[in-house]
């Protein structure tokens, strides 16, 4: 297939690239007829399928993204205690209450 017209060139939109994978996982079809119907190198979509099973941990795992989520709202929130902690000290001083 090497220096085949009909592999060069090509992009697989982002989009279409779950449905094309969820394909070789179900095992229904080989990855030559997958990557036919798809009209792409079968190649990439071994190495598609690779790179999902790897990092298939990471979507699945709800705890690492509520984590980083708690985490930014947390910094947010300390941001702005800061803040108000600035006004207070800057109103007390104005008004002559400390």
């Amino acid at each position: 297939m090497k220096g085949d017209k009909r592999w060069q060139g090509r992009s697989t939109p982002q989009s279409s690239r779950p449905r094309l994978l969820w394909q070789p996982l179900s095992e229904k079809e080989t990855t030559n007829q997958i990557a036919s119907r798809f009209e792409v190198h079968p190649g990439q979509v071994r190495q598609w399928k690779r790179q999902m099973l790897a990092n298939a941990s990471v979507v699945f795992d709800h705890s690492q993204r509520k984590e980083k989520e708690q985490q930014v709202l947390l910094d947010q929130l300390y941001q702005k205690i800061g803040q108000l902690k600035v006004e207070r000290d800057f109103l007390a001083r104005k008004f002559g209450l400390l």
